[in-house]
């Protein structure tokens, strides 16, 4: 008799071991589910040219997602970098610290004495006469774009040069040996202990000459006879490499000055002072993100003054009718121990004087 799940007919002979062979092998679910190929169902194979096995979806296509994932991470990250190139090139390593300043003064004395009168009659007479007031006169050059700096980058190096001349040559209260902050403000903090030094505790040794950063006077000897002085001069910039500009700057300052109220009887009668300052400023950028200046050299020449006076904490004019003490500069001596002190001096030029 035939068991249940038997053929009708019963096991065919002929079969090696019947259902008993077999009996090892067992296709559970995971392992049907798991299959790449399986068999259509009888219904499903009666359709016209119906296959008789169909792929299934399995670790082919898994793989095939992780694989697409890859290579779009690949170019997300590719592009990432190239944008970023793009907008941030390889900037210049930083630069080094900032050099002391170089200062060169020389006193300018008269030949006679020093002419006198009203401000604006003596600034009628003289070589200032056509130049402009205050501020007006530093006037910005032509610029464009250099090799490695935009035209933006240019313009703002021009103006924090002219700042700096503006606060340190034409500011009344820093003329009157006043506060200096607006000054110092705007170098970088390399330079900022030779300043200060400078200001405390000047001396003629090329470095620490207070007026070499500034124009100042005694405001116990002199006094301003018109706030405003007459300015003019020149700006120049160029790039000494791609991550540097070079300003210079040569303008002459001319100032009516009077004795002060506190060294004798007021005098109306006033004299000019004139100051020529050359100077040259490094500007990296570093300077242009922070808004500051690398004074590197300055040469003033002012006058008129006794070559004899010290001039390295404050200018020392001599005002109307007064006459130098010394026909030139002081003896020095080299046989002389100790540091050797340069003696420069310079004769005023009598037509830079006002005319009579």
């Amino acid at each position: 008799m035939a068991r249940r799940g038997d053929p009708p007919e019963g096991t065919p002979e002929g079969l090696p071991g019947g259902e008993d062979e077999y009996r090892s092998v067992v296709f559970d679910e995971s392992f049907v589910r798991a299959a790449r190929v399986q068999e259509f169902s009888a219904q499903e194979r009666m359709g016209e040219h119906a296959p008789a096995v169909r792929s299934v979806p399995g670790g082919g296509r898994r793989a095939s997602k992780q694989i697409l994932l890859i290579v779009l991470v690949l170019v997300v990250a590719f592009g990432t970098a190239v944008y970023l190139g793009i907008r941030q090139p390889h900037q210049p390593a930083a630069a080094g610290p900032a050099e002391q300043l170089r200062i060169t003064l020389v006193p300018l004395a008269p030949r006679g004495p020093v002419p006198g009168g009203p401000p604006a009659e003596l600034f009628a007479r003289s070589p200032a006469a056509q130049y402009r007031s205050g501020a007006a006169g530093i006037t910005m050059p032509a610029y464009s774009r250099t090799a490695h700096f935009t035209e933006g980058q240019v313009v703002i190096a021009l103006t924090m040069v002219k700042d700096y001349l503006v606060e340190s040559s034409l500011n009344p209260g820093v003329l009157t040996a006043g506060a200096v902050r607006s000054v110092r403000a705007l170098l970088h903090p390399d330079q900022l202990a030779q300043f200060d030094r400078s200001m405390v505790a000047p001396t003629a040794d090329g470095r620490h000459i207070a007026t070499g950063w500034l124009v100042r006077f005694d405001p116990a000897k002199v006094a301003l006879a018109d706030t405003t002085a007459r300015v003019q001069g020149t700006l120049l910039v160029t790039e000494t490499g791609s991550d540097a500009l070079e300003v210079t700057s040569d303008h002459t300052f001319v100032y009516a000055l009077r004795p002060a109220a506190t060294a004798g009887p007021v005098d109306d009668e006033a004299s000019l002072f004139t100051v020529r300052r050359e100077m040259r400023f490094r500007v990296d950028r570093d300077d242009l993100r922070h808004h500051r200046l690398e004074v590197e050299a300055s040469a003033v020449q002012a006058g008129p003054q006794d070559c004899a006076s010290d001039a390295t904490s404050t200018l020392q004019p001599l005002l109307a009718g007064r006459r130098a003490g010394t026909d030139g500069p002081a003896v020095t001596d080299p046989y002389a121990p100790g540091p050797a002190v340069a003696a420069l001096c310079g004769a005023l030029s009598p037509e830079a004087q006002p005319s009579p």
